[in-house]
């Protein structure tokens, strides 16, 4: 029997990145004479990728801009970002003891994100979690991003893993659905950066901290 793949989103599921891109998008809004958008209001914005930050971003100040100025935002916060990608983010807190028993225990780990692949690599390299996944893809990798099932499933097979030994963990609407589409279980933490409470978007399960999640994988693994 083939080893399990276990499928990580990155922001707000491995990585609390949202105090250097919630700092990235005010920096951004400022330089078009915009205020900030509260951090809290911010957090939740987070995970569609750039773009989806940018145009939240304006949304929230009541502006609607052609796509060519939109354009020129995005390539505004992707540079500031990579600029200042590791001021603030860090892992949650029980991640890396989390990786080590998936590790432990014969689990191929890999990372899809809707981030750009070299910003995620930039990302893991400054947290020095790089070295600990087989695959990370982002929205540029495959050119499609979550929660279309191709990237799930191009992450999947970049890992040298099988997609019916496969489960996705995420904290968000996307990376279930994501999951759904391509037909793999999904397990959603609680303390990522949705609007909706991950428990009424239905995933397979929930739970609140790293530590309970190698738990949650076996018995979804042993019973399912």
């Amino acid at each position: 029997m083939s080893s399990l793949t276990v499928v990580f989103d990155l922001d707000g599921t491995l990585v609390d990145t949202a105090p250097d891109l919630v700092a990235t998008l005010n920096v951004v809004l400022a330089g078009e004479g915009l205020p900030p958008v509260a951090y809290e209001a911010a957090r939740t914005m987070v995970g569609g990728g750039a773009r989806v930050m940018v145009e939240r971003g304006l949304k929230a100040n009541g502006r609607v801009l052609p796509a060519a100025e939109v354009d020129r935002m995005v390539r505004d916060f992707i540079a500031h970002y990579a600029d200042h990608i590791a001021v603030g983010s860090q892992p949650f807190h029980g991640v890396e003891a989390a990786l080590d028993r998936l590790a432990e225990s014969g689990c191929r780990l890999a990372v899809c994100t809707n981030k750009l692949e070299w910003l995620s690599l930039r990302l893991l390299d400054a947290l020095k979690l790089t070295n600990r996944f087989c695959a990370i893809c982002g929205a540029d990798t495959f050119g499609v991003s979550k929660p279309n099932p191709t990237i799930l499933h191009g992450t999947i097979d970049r890992a040298g893993g099988d997609p019916a030994r496969s489960i996705m963990i995420g904290d968000s609407m996307t990376d279930i659905a994501t999951a759904r589409a391509a037909g793999i279980p999904v397990i959603a933490v609680d303390f990522g950066y949705t609007e909706v409470p991950v428990t009424e978007l239905d995933p397979d399960r929930v739970v609140s901290a790293f530590a309970d999640l190698p738990g949650a994988i076996f018995q979804m693994l042993s019973t399912g």
